[in-house]
């Protein structure tokens, strides 16, 4: 593969080495005029710097990018690029930083590690906080059933006292 400069390591496509750190440079362009060989995703401890000439640059490389778990803006609050890259991030990442690294998540109600294609297959979940227990989840629809026969929690009496929505209706 071409279009970058290695900054430090040594980069290997050898399936049978193991992997080992490296940090590539590129230019913005590079990326623009290649993106399959420059943007595809890289397992192993490795990072490419793409350097830009102007804002166009590095918003054109921002829409390229494919689906990702985070992505970080490293800016002050009156970046005029940060409130175009913002909103184009947020179509790329599950979870959006400000200048921030994206070390490590925390199960709480705000935390989101999922992301668009091909981050995750599955863009509706998360697999860490509280709402990643609807990975587990299938909804059923039961039509016409009789009380009787319906799970617990569905049941007119609802002993298990789960909160539900009977016709649009919030019944503690």
């Amino acid at each position: 593969m071409t279009g970058f400069d290695v900054l430090a390591g040594t980069p290997s496509s050898d399936g049978d080495a193991p992997p080992a750190p490296a940090l590539l440079r590129t230019s913005a362009a590079a990326v623009i005029a290649d993106p399959d060989a420059l943007v595809s995703e890289m397992f192993g401890p490795a990072a490419l710097v793409a350097e830009y000439d102007d804002d166009a640059q590095l918003v054109a490389v921002a829409k390229l990018l494919e689906g990702q778990l985070t992505a970080t803006i490293v800016a002050e609050e009156g970046d005029a690029v940060a409130a175009e890259l913002l909103p184009v991030l947020a179509t790329k990442a599950g979870r959006v930083l400000w200048n921030q690294w994206p070390t490590g998540v925390s199960v709480t109600w705000a935390q989101q590690h999922g992301g668009p294609y091909p981050a995750t297959t599955a863009v509706g979940t998360t697999s860490v906080g509280t709402a990643a227990i609807t990975r587990f989840l299938r909804p059923v629809a039961y039509q016409n059933v009789p009380d009787a026969l319906l799970p617990a929690a569905l049941q007119e009496a609802n002993p298990l006292g789960i909160p539900r929505r009977v016709d649009g209706i919030l019944h503690p």
